[in-house]
């Protein structure tokens, strides 16, 4: 049965090598566990909940993309994104978690739409490579902020707006040490040096009485707290227009490039680059985002950590469903999550941050029309607390920087209609 599912033999490889490589893949993602509740829950939501809710649409999304497209690739609530859902949309603009999860969803129905319809190719080659950089970069300082806030190494100053925390206290101390940890584990190879680091600074700080112990294993919590809370009616808000396309966007470019990347590391790409089944995935991955928001979780998005099981051999889907059996056994794991403290999961935020900021090396610095829009949006995105106002910026930048010099050949009618929205967008909340 699973030979005529997902042809192993034909990718070379077998049922012990793929639930391996699946094993290989839930450890280096397992942090999402922690990580997750922490940060969606200061919009208010249940933490207990939102656990239940993030096993689940990991569970739902792996399955689904090993099922559809047959690929080794992971899914799970993404990175920044589930910052932007929390510190942007509900604790910066005051919408509430039920709006911001309509959202979601309606970003995951138009994702969906393009996924049918092929339109994400078109939408890419209107996004020059280095603006999709710079929001990668731009996603990852802000989660540098909020790590280091989290942390109490940054702290709010009212004569600099920000500044540095009491590196006395407990928290600053364990957070240092539990990121030193994950880049030392990570330099050498190790799997699931994340999970490690989280897991360790969150065990050192129940010992030495600094964080409350809650238990290890128990039934899992109600979801009913987040299942079906989505304001679907709320989100239809002229002023959301751009929460829901930076959801979008991200979503595409993180998935794209996800993609990409795991299925060339596999083998399963063509000569010329072009992935087999690239539909499919991308079908599998909005209805994945679908379903996580009717559980009650940010979005769902494939996960660059998939390269963890590809390294290890895996090549089918198999390897995506061991994943999906993992997170479903780790439903009965919320007391543990419950007892991770936010200065254990910031570590895992900072290392995150370093990750998505090395695409900047990639950059032509020497080009003022493209070193200035890039250098835009990174910044703006932690500097307004928004990664829709960074997004924002940068098209505008790069848009009037290539006009201004003469270079409007570098443009497209996509990248020119979306800087001039931008600028409607953000006139109108200024006024």
């Amino acid at each position: 049965m699973l030979e005529k599912l997902f042809k192993l033999k034909a990718h070379r490889t077998n049922v012990r090598t793929e639930i391996v490589a699946g094993l290989t893949t839930f450890l280096a993602m397992a942090y999402i566990l922690f990580v997750n509740p922490s940060i969606l829950g200061a919009t208010g939501m249940d933490k207990g909940s939102v656990f239940v809710a993030t096993c689940l649409a990991a569970a739902i999304g792996s399955a689904l993309m090993g099922f559809i497209a047959n690929y080794p690739i992971a899914l799970a609530p993404g990175m920044g994104l589930n910052a932007f859902f929390t510190y942007t949309v509900v604790l910066h603009m005051g919408y509430t978690w039920q709006i911001a999860l309509g959202a979601v969803f309606l970003s995951a129905c138009i994702f969906f739409a393009l996924s049918i319809f092929k339109i994400r190719e078109w939408i890419i080659r209107s996004i020059p490579l280095p603006l999709r950089s710079a929001i990668a970069a731009g996603i990852g300082l802000f989660l540098a902020l909020i790590a280091l806030e989290n942390a109490g190494i940054v702290v709010a100053n009212p004569a600099t707006l920000v500044g540095l925390g009491d590196l006395t206290k407990p928290g600053p101390l364990f957070a240092m040490l539990g990121f030193i940890v994950i880049v030392v584990l990570e330099a050498r190879k190790v799997t699931g040096a994340v999970l490690i680091g989280v897991l360790g600074v969150t065990i050192l700080a129940i010992a030495l009485g600094y964080s409350p112990f809650g238990g290890v294993m128990s039934m899992p919590p109600s979801i009913a707290p987040t299942f079906m809370q989505l304001d679907i009616k709320g989100a239809f808000n002229v002023s959301l227009i751009s929460v829901i396309f930076a959801f979008l966007f991200v979503d595409v470019f993180d998935n794209s490039g996800t993609l990409i990347g795991v299925t060339k590391r596999a083998g399963l790409a063509d000569e010329d680059g072009n992935i087999p089944k690239m539909g499919r995935a991308l079908v599998a991955d909005s209805a994945a985002a679908l379903f996580g928001s009717l559980l009650g979780t940010s979005t769902t998005t494939s996960y660059i950590e998939s390269a963890a099981g590809v390294s290890a051999g895996g090549r089918t889907g198999l390897t995506a469903i061991v994943v999906a059996i993992l997170f479903l056994l780790s439903l009965f794991f919320a007391p543990l999550a419950g007892s991770v403290p936010a200065f254990a999961t910031a570590p895992a935020l900072l290392f995150i941050a370093v990750l998505m900021t090395s695409g900047l090396a990639e950059i032509d610095w020497k080009d003022i029309t493209v070193a200035a829009p890039v250098t835009v949006t990174a910044l703006t995105m932690p500097f307004t607390y928004s990664i829709a106002n960074g997004i924002a910026f940068g098209f505008i930048t790069w848009t009037l920087a290539k006009l201004l010099t003469g270079r409007w050949r570098e443009l497209n009618s996509a990248l020119v209609v979306l800087s001039v929205l931008f600028v409607i967008k953000l006139g109108w909340l200024s006024a």
